[in-house]
């Protein structure tokens, strides 16, 4: 029979109060110093985007600087590597895109787990949107793919295995079998850039970082991948009104901790990101480019980029991609 001294659960006791006192001290006075959010692309794309809106807000409500640091590269790979490594203090908070749910499954070299991570909370999310150099001679993702059959073309996105990476791959390779070359850049601001600069022909990019582009007639948007067509580009036509999906196929951006920080932080910052995104002004900014504000609690947040990593592993089996081939 094993006996427990009464010295012992005492000792215990204290101790175990003692780690809820400081873990509940340490939200109280988080942050104490600045914040770095480690966005994982280029600026223009849209972890960038949500970094800088939130981060702003952020900046005011804590009273502390709040530091942008981009580290494109990998699909988002490099910064997630980077952040896992980071001092589990909320010190520094990787904003990814669902790439993060993607890479694990396209490759066995991503250099991180999910499991090193906790989300902290989903802050928005957004569509697919197809795009094409404004000199195309045509309209639609439909014609363009028509084009593709009879001349070599390709496409360029923010990475290999971003959300809008693997949505043109099942447009092109699945349903159209078309043969069109990915290109990947480190974000999708450079992919667009090259659209733009006509240098590649088509872009797959998630909708709000092409959106001014869009009606400033820089680029020509070819298809949006949700079920119906978005309140910012209400001209462009659905991937599936042109019989080329049956889904709906979307990019989220969320913010990451270490998976030893301690619990009472990163609620702080899911209460906070939530107090943001739930912000008129700010859905109303948000919904001007394409964005839909997420929020919610941080089990909810962890349970859905779960269920996303299901999903995407499915989506890159039936495409057999696998970077390590």
């Amino acid at each position: 029979m094993l006996v427990v001294s009464r010295r012992w659960l005492g000792c215990a006791a204290v101790v175990m109060a003692l780690g809820a006192y400081v873990n509940g001290a340490s939200a109280q006075t988080y942050p104490s110093q600045s914040v770095k959010l480690l966005v994982g692309f280029a600026p223009g794309g849209p972890a960038d985007i949500i970094a800088r809106i939130v981060g702003q807000k952020l900046s005011e409500h804590w009273r502390q600087p709040v530091v942008i640091e981009n580290r494109g590269g990998a699909g988002g790979n490099i910064a997630a590597v980077q952040a896992a490594k980071a001092e589990p203090n909320g010190s520094t908070i990787l904003v990814t895109t669902s790439a993060f749910a993607v890479n694990p499954s396209l490759s066995s070299k991503a250099g991180y787990s999910p499991d090193e991570f906790r989300v902290a909370v989903i802050a928005a999310t957004t569509p697919n949107l197809i795009v094409g150099a404004p000199n195309l001679p045509f309209a639609t993702l439909a014609d363009a793919i028509k084009a593709a059959k009879a001349q070599p073309m390709t496409y360029g996105t923010a990475g290999i295995g971003t959300t809008p990476h693997l949505s043109a791959e099942k447009i092109f390779s699945i349903v159209a079998k078309v043969p069109i070359l990915h290109t990947p850049f480190t974000g999708a601001g450079p992919a667009l850039n090259s659209v733009v600069g006509g240098h590649t022909p088509l872009a797959s990019v998630a909708l709000p970082a092409a959106v001014e582009l869009v009606k400033g007639g820089q680029v020509k948007a070819l298809a949006v991948t949700s079920n119906e067509r978005i309140a910012a580009l209400p001209d462009v036509p659905t991937a599936r009104e042109q019989g080329l999906a049956d889904d709906e196929d979307a990019t989220w951006v969320a913010f990451f901790l270490p998976a030893k920080t301690p619990s009472a932080i990163v609620e702080k910052i899911n209460a906070d990101v939530n107090a943001v995104v739930s912000d008129k002004e700010v859905q109303q900014q948000l919904g001007k480019i394409g964005f839909r504000a997420v929020g919610g609690g941080v089990e909810q947040a962890n349970r859905y980029v779960k269920s996303e990593i299901v999903k995407w592993g499915d989506v890159i089996g039936k495409l057999g991609l696998k970077l390590d081939q």
